[in-house]
């Protein structure tokens, strides 16, 4: 797939795709024989797996270590697994923390709305 088609795909600029790749987010992407990107099943995987990891808040840095790790081989699926975990309970704790968030915004939006109710019971 070319750069254009994966951008639309995935609804990421070209931009982006090739900031990905130069960071190390992405692995090289395989070449034409011309030097043109030529996106494969394994590019888009990596692209499909960045996109929600980043989505989820997972950070740059961590999700660059991880893709160099990969490229080392099967010597670092220790170091891969325990960056993973890590990362896991860090989305883990913000998700908890959002979640008290959400629970104090309804409190206040419940506040609001039953003196709503008790001003409109006044009107009546």
């Amino acid at each position: 797939m070319t750069i254009a088609e994966v951008s639309k795909k995935y609804d990421i600029t070209s931009d982006t795709l090739r900031y990905y790749e130069r960071i190390g987010l992405i692995p090289p992407v395989p070449r034409t024989k011309s030097g043109i990107r030529d996106y494969d099943e394994n590019s888009c995987a990596w692209i499909e797996l960045m996109k929600c990891m980043r989505k989820a808040g997972v950070q740059i840095e961590a999700l660059i270590e991880y893709v160099a790790l990969f490229q080392k081989g099967d010597e670092t699926i220790d170091a891969r697994k325990a960056l993973l975990i890590e990362q896991r309970h860090q989305l883990q704790e913000r998700m908890k923390e959002m979640q008290l968030s959400l629970d104090r915004l309804n409190q206040k939006i419940d506040k609001y709305e039953k003196g709503l109710m008790k001003a409109e019971k006044k009107l009546r």
